[in-house]
């Protein structure tokens, strides 16, 4: 389908996208204006996961986007699960966001990892166990999750995990904590990110694993509350391990190869941007809406006429085509080893939308007035949704800002005396 041929204008803006990408931005679309968005209250409000959206994701087969043909996924690349990402976070945010945790499944170990450096062992290794992990999504609808938070350095990617594996006979022993475990209870396999413990005391973050545990694996506990500001419908709770062991062939990456991957893919970790760039669409597209008198069981008033409003409406649309620019270039920039400008530019892409959606959101607040704080109106659930962003780990705005400065002004091995 040419992009000329859609009906509406995508998150991502228009642009000559190619069959598939249309093809599916049309089904992201649908399903977002014909079921998700009616339903993203009902999560929010009652901080409960959104099960009936991914009865729909199930159905339609975007639980197997990323998943290689090969394996009988639909095989899109990283530009084109951040296109889609961002069409479903136009209409709930929380689906989208834990879809992205559902989804890095799946690309980490298929298009990812077939850019990460492998001895001709490992590859063959990776190759035997990503197929079980790809037919449990294709054949059986699985949906897997990916904590990464623990409350250290290590979900920055500046400590190791403290969550600890113990190399037995015929697998592993898991043991720790995650924090913020978006689809909890929810998920049927969980990605854990942890540190091989080779029993010295000294543990390193070269030995990372990844390791799907099953959702209902003896050993694993979903325990904690649930009731944040925002993104509510993403459950995380917290996940408790406490000797859980799981079979060698649960491994999403062979052993070493994670630390690999975060070093040579750093869009890896850019991947949560697409749901606020749809967050700041649907503010965007609400507030015109408002202001035209269009929004349905509203009355239809208009406010278009006022000065004020046409100039806030006119600062959103130039915020929202700056984010939209950098966002397209780097998701088409991404690759192994980007060069220093190219990392450079991912941070600032990451750092624009997740700061960007908020500010939006907040003029969309004032630019609506007092109907906008209302909960029968989606304005002041957006705008809870969008000051999210930037603190989610690893690229918190503070860590991006941090880590641009550094890596602008040191070369890598540079330190002064």
């Amino acid at each position: 389908m040419p992009s000329g041929q859609l009906d509406f204008i995508p998150a991502v803006g228009t642009a000559d996208f190619t069959p598939r990408q249309a093809r599916l931005l049309a089904l992201a679309n649908r399903l977002g204006r014909e079921r998700f968005a009616a339903r993203a209250a009902t999560w929010d409000r009652e901080a409960s996961f959104p099960f009936a959206n991914y009865d729909d994701l199930r159905e339609t087969g975007l639980l197997a986007l990323c998943v290689p043909e090969a394996f009988g996924g639909e095989g899109a690349d990283f530009a084109t699960y951040c296109m889609v990402g961002a069409e479903i976070g136009r209409f709930c945010g929380a689906t989208a966001l834990t879809y992205n945790m559902h989804i890095c499944s799946t690309m980490w170990t298929g298009t990812l990892s077939d850019g990460i450096e492998m001895t001709p062992g490992q590859r063959a290794e990776h190759e035997t166990r990503r197929a079980l992990h790809f037919a449990r999504v294709v054949r059986d609808g699985a949906v897997y999750a990916q904590p990464f938070s623990e409350g250290s350095a290590a979900a920055a990617g500046k400590a190791p995990f403290g969550t600890t594996a113990r190399k037995v006979e015929g697998g592993w022993v898991l043991n720790g904590r995650k924090i913020f475990a978006s689809l909890s209870g929810a998920a049927d396999y969980y990605g854990i990110l942890c540190t091989e413990d080779r029993g010295d005391q000294h543990p390193d973050m070269r030995d990372t694993l990844y390791i799907a545990v099953p959702g209902k694996a003896d050993g694993l506990t979903v325990t904690g509350e649930w009731d944040p500001m925002g993104m509510r419908g993403t459950v995380s709770r917290t996940l408790l391990l406490k000797d859980v062991f799981v079979p060698d062939q649960e491994q999403l990456m062979p052993r070493g190869v994670y630390y690999r991957a975060a070093q040579t893919w750093p869009a890896m970790f850019f991947t949560l941007s697409p749901t606020y760039l749809g967050v700041a669409q649907a503010a965007y597209d609400f507030t015109v809406q408002y202001l035209r008198g269009e929004v349905p069981g509203q009355p239809p008033v208009k406010r278009r006429m006022y000065p004020t409003k046409q100039i806030a409406v006119a600062q959103m649309r130039i915020q929202l085509e700056s984010m939209r620019s950098i966002f397209w270039r780097v998701i088409h920039e991404a690759r192994p080893n980007p060069s220093k400008d190219e990392r450079l530019r991912l941070y600032a892409a990451h750092y624009t939308v997740m700061e960007g959606a908020n500010d939006i959101a907040r003029l969309a607040i004032r630019t609506c007035g007092g109907q906008s704080m209302l909960k029968d109106l989606p304005l002041e659930r957006l705008y809870r949704d969008s000051r999210c962003g930037a603190l989610m780990l690893p690229w918190t705005a503070e860590l991006i800002l941090d880590r641009m400065g550094r890596e602008t002004l040191y070369e890598s091995g540079e330190r002064d005396e």
